[in-house]
């Protein structure tokens, strides 16, 4: 398959162009946003914007061009299909529509290994946009592998010429390694779609992706935390104690564990001071881009304000946070978190998990909030988890900071600092000789004491105040998981 010319497409959209500012720096991009009305800066200088309608992915607008590489790899049922022909007149189109525009270029680079780097040049139509990359990927540009990535907002997709439901595309072309987004402002499509890209490559060269925080401890012993946005992987990963390697996208190689990136995607809704210093702080730094946060008269952001959307977020290099781990890399994981929002009070707060039951919950989207399934997770990613974990020996463990006591309306969210002590107690190997018991209902290994916790909280049947209300709710879950789960079975059964 030939190599496709990324440095050609670039060069026509810039000689399209009216002009294209070249990697600029942080405080021109801010300059510039603020001059074309894009954004205000709030007393501490971070810029803060809005998104317009979109403030989330747009899952039913993503699609994956079906070709000759993609058929038989993507899991078609949760990835929509676009053919060649629609993508190659969106492509088209797409570059004719930066004609006379002022674009933004930025050349930089998605992977903190060399030997796994991809080279990002991402065009944007606003200085927002540009800065917001700029932030979240490594600044840097790289000689390996490319991808070029057009996001262009004002652009709307027609569906009878693009294959599309509406105005709003995001189309991978997983082959030539090409993005393009229209119809929408939400910066985070940006993000993710490095990240769909390495998601799709990265197996095809053993090396294993992952949605997940990242960090490590003084010994060089390497944690994960896996979790689906909302279930506390930023906070919990970081740790002044445990320098971070990255905050959201990592791929786990033969040589160890890296990031992908070079920033952070926090979200910021109820953000505290007292319980997230360090991101608090990297959320008040010149050049942070804060997305949707309501910004008082005063030029301070109010993070209890979730009116325009409870996704609120910040964007901020991770030069912001007091503590890294030098090159974003480390070795295999010692340690293994899945985080899970347990909403129906049924999981205990921490369970010790095989490898069999890690895959499981991974391809079950790892939480009790069952519709929110990983999408694109697919069999090879699980099976590469799978090995990699029975090859490194690395314990596993459920975290679950949701309900307990009851289900959410009727329960109590177990606090922050109950689920640290749980955190630490999983990484400073305290749990080996634990007392455990097994769970009737999933079948892992739950510690029955720890220091300084009250027994019944780590056993959640006793927590309620009716045993019987627990045990219905708790065949209500496991029916659910079952039920999700049936979907990944066929491949669930080729893998074995």
């Amino acid at each position: 398959m030939p190599v496709f010319d990324h440095e050609a497409l670039r060069a026509t959209i810039a000689a399209n162009a009216a002009t294209v500012q070249t990697n600029a720096r942080p405080e021109s991009l801010v300059t510039a946003a603020l001059a074309a009305g894009e954004g205000r800066l709030t007393a501490d200088g971070a810029l803060a914007v809005t998104t317009g309608i979109f403030t989330g992915l747009s899952p039913k607008d993503k699609f994956i061009v079906s070709d000759a590489l993609t058929r038989d790899k993507v899991w078609w049922d949760n990835s929509a299909a676009m053919s060649e022909a629609h993508f190659e007149a969106l492509l088209a189109d797409f570059v004719a529509a930066t004609a006379g525009r002022d674009l933004n270029r930025q050349d930089l680079s998605a992977g903190s290994n060399p030997a796994q780097r991809f080279g990002v040049t991402v065009f944007t139509e606003t200085a927002w946009h540009a800065l917001f990359i700029q932030n979240l990927l490594i600044r840097e540009a790289a000689t390996g592998p490319q991808m070029t990535i057009l996001p262009l907002p004002s652009f709307a997709a027609d569906p009878e010429r693009h294959g599309t439901r509406n105005g709003t595309v995001i189309a991978l072309d997983m082959t030539r390694r090409l993005v393009l987004i229209g119809g929408t402002a939400y910066a985070g499509e940006i993000k993710k779609s490095v990240f769909s890209l390495f998601n799709f490559h990265a197996p095809l060269s053993n090396v294993l992706p992952m949605h997940c925080s990242a960090n490590v401890g003084a010994t060089g012993d390497v944690a994960l935390f896996f979790g689906l946005s909302g279930t506390g992987k930023t906070t919990l990963s970081n740790d002044p104690a445990r320098p971070l390697i990255g905050d959201d996208e990592h791929g786990w190689s033969d040589s160890g564990v890296f990031n992908l990136e070079g920033g952070c995607y926090a979200k910021t809704i109820n953000l505290s001071a007292t319980a997230e210093p360090e991101i608090h702080a990297a959320t008040r730094r010149f050049a942070t881009v804060l997305e949707n946060v309501t910004i008082g008269t005063d030029g301070q952001p109010d993070y209890a304000d979730g009116a325009r959307t409870e996704n609120t977020r910040a964007a901020y290099p991770l030069e912001a946070l007091p503590s890294i781990a030098p090159g974003s890399v480390g070795g295999a994981p010692q340690t293994v978190i899945f985080l899970t929002a347990d909403a129906f009070g049924v999981l205990p707060p921490i369970a010790r998990l095989t490898p069999e039951q890690a895959a499981y919950h991974f391809l079950s989207g790892y939480t009790a909030k069952v519709a929110g399934t990983e999408r694109g997770i697919t069999e090879p990613t699980a099976t590469l988890l799978s090995a990699r974990l029975a090859r490194t020996g690395s314990a596993t463990w459920l975290i679950n900071p949701g309900w307990t006591g009851g289900a959410y309306g009727t329960g109590r969210r177990i606090d922050i600092a109950t689920t640290r002590r749980l955190l630490a107690a999983a990484l400073s190997g305290e749990l080996a000789a634990a007392p455990v018991r097994t769970d009737p209902n999933f079948g892992f290994s739950v510690p029955t004491a720890i220091t300084g916790l009250a027994p019944e909280l780590l056993d959640p049947r006793r927590s309620w105040a009716d045993p019987a209300a627990y045990d219905a709710m708790a065949t209500k879950l496991v029916g659910m998981f079952e039920a999700n789960f049936r979907k990944f079975e066929p491949r669930a059964a080729a893998a074995e």
